[in-house]
């Protein structure tokens, strides 16, 4: 019975290894359209958010099994619960992304980000990038440090995100009622990009350790969304 629960949950770790990846290029791709009015790339990634989903869906009831039938306890059933909420957590993480692109191509071959703002936005795509390779990584080898930068640099995306909204809220600035509301959603789904990595990372933390950071005294109550 222990060979064959290794086996099957070998096959669900692979399968959120690769619902990541997936993440990771939806991330990179909504980026691309988003930076360079590319139509064909935000429909790559409004396709490809299918894919995601079915792997969120087959993550979980594989896990739900496992629960059912092998009745694991200690550090396996820490595994299997975490690794069903890991699987959520890049679900609504490739939805994001999928927002993004679908704002790229609504406004094509416009870009929904006003010139003045788009800096910004550059800087906040640079760092969701980064973020999203290194949450491969972070999966792949269960790397705590990894995680541990992933939670701890959050902020500086969030500082970033603010500076769109305090741009939204200028009465000064010279844009269209839609160009207000695109920063403002866009920005978010950004932001919430973040937060969604933090709350990641702080699954495979908890794998590794058993200590899950978001029971920390004085932590950020803004990130564990899941």
């Amino acid at each position: 019975m222990r060979v064959i629960f290794n086996e099957e949950l070998k096959a669900v770790a692979d399968d959120l290894d690769r619902m990541a990846r997936n993440v990771r290029d939806a991330i990179h791709g909504a980026g691309e359209a988003l930076r360079n009015q590319d139509i064909e790339v935000a429909q790559s990634v409004i396709d490809g958010d299918v894919e995601t989903d079915k792997l969120a869906g087959s993550i979980v009831d594989q896990c739900v099994r496992l629960l059912a039938r092998q009745n694991p306890v200690a550090i396996d059933l820490r595994v299997v619960v975490a690794t069903m909420r890991l699987s959520i957590t890049f679900e609504r993480m490739g939805d994001l992304a999928r927002h993004i692109a679908q704002a790229a191509r609504r406004t094509y071959p416009n870009s929904p980000i006003p010139a003045d703002a788009q800096d910004t936005f550059n800087a906040m795509q640079d760092f969701l990038d980064v973020t999203a390779d290194r949450l491969v990584t972070m999966l792949a080898d269960r790397d705590v440090a990894t995680a541990e930068s992933i939670i701890r640099e959050d902020d500086k995306l969030d500082e970033l995100h603010l500076k769109t909204m305090r741009m939204a809220q200028s009465d000064d600035w010279q844009v269209t009622h839609q160009q207000i509301m695109d920063v403002v959603l866009i920005g978010r789904f950004m932001e919430r990009l973040g937060d969604h990595a933090v709350s990641a990372s702080r699954r495979v933390i908890y794998i590794v350790s058993g200590f899950d950071p978001a029971k920390e005294p004085g932590r950020d109550e803004g990130t564990d969304i899941d």
